[in-house]
């Protein structure tokens, strides 16, 4: 469980770590599970797996990924085809933890695993996760599971301590780009803080935490699973960016018969015809399309 400081300084700062959430066997087994899917990524040459609720690709190439050199970027929602992550994020010990932050009654809204590789290119501009999925409420956060040791050499990811009490547009022309202003880029450089985690750590952040990453220059993988969790009485104002046929699911507690609204303004969004976030913010291409 959370201490009272650990709460403390999830209210105050945005984010907490929570240490050795997952034991070496679920690490063991989870780290198979995704070697299974690079190792298929070599047979394929664009975005696969479109099977999901949305008919987006559930698996996420990079561009450069081929069969001697896999670039496996993304994989949406594992939980709806492995049991191994499902099991573990639907855990009491980690609901409760989660609990411990948004209320006691507590929704699964959807999971991804992030990877960058080594060498990598990947990089993560800096953004805010509410405005992806905006609800009636803010109880709302994302746990970040390390399935590897994660160091500023891997490509850790930074957060803006504070920033959850701010918000800024992700609107770029008019148009949604998912990420910051780029004239804010600075300013948050300047006052992130690196998130070092050892592999089964489990960081909590606030889904209004400004945060971002850079890519992996590394020779170790750098490997998280992120999984969405919010209040019952949240309930989203949009459909799922990353849809899960779980989506909504109550993991602890009971369900909410009522939205709990809380006062202020949400910038919404239109959807988007990316296979993920990352083409959004205008990264590189995914695999099997021609570089801008």
């Amino acid at each position: 469980m959370l201490s009272r400081a650990d709460v403390i300084h999830y209210r105050e700062q945005g984010w907490v770590v929570a240490p050795a959430v997952a034991g070496a066997g679920e690490l063991e087994a989870m780290r198979a599970e995704l070697d299974r899917w690079i190792e298929e990524s070599r047979g394929h040459d664009a975005n696969y797996g479109h099977d999901t609720p949305d008919g987006k690709a559930r698996f996420d190439l990079e561009a450069g990924h081929g069969a001697e050199r896999p670039r496996l970027r993304r994989v949406a929602n594992p939980a709806d085809v492995s049991t191994v992550y499902r099991d573990f994020l639907w855990s009491e010990k980690v609901v409760d933890l989660v609990a411990q932050l948004v209320g006691p009654d507590v929704k699964f809204y959807d999971c991804k695993l992030n990877l960058k590789l080594p060498g990598t290119d990947t990089h993560v501009g800096w953004h805010q996760d509410h405005v992806y999925d905006p609800h009636t409420n803010d109880d709302m956060l994302a746990a970040l599971l390390a399935l590897d040791d994660v160091s500023e050499e891997n490509g850790c990811f930074w957060v803006v301590p504070g920033s959850h009490r701010e918000r800024y547009s992700h609107k770029r022309d008019g148009r949604f780009v998912g990420e910051t202003a780029p004239e804010l880029d600075a300013e948050f450089a300047h006052r992130a803080v690196p998130v070092v985690c050892a592999a089964g750590d489990l960081c909590l952040m606030h889904s209004w935490t400004v945060h971002g990453g850079g890519p992996n220059r590394s020779d170790r993988p750098r490997r998280i699973l992120i999984c969405d969790y919010v209040a019952a009485d949240a309930w989203p104002l949009l459909p799922p960016t990353v849809p899960s046929r779980y989506s909504g699911r109550i993991v602890r507690g009971k369900p909410s018969p009522v939205a709990r609204l809380r006062e202020g303004e949400i910038e919404m969004h239109e959807a988007y015809d990316d296979d993920s976030f990352f083409g959004l913010q205008g990264q590189k291409k995914t695999a099997g399309e021609d570089a801008p």
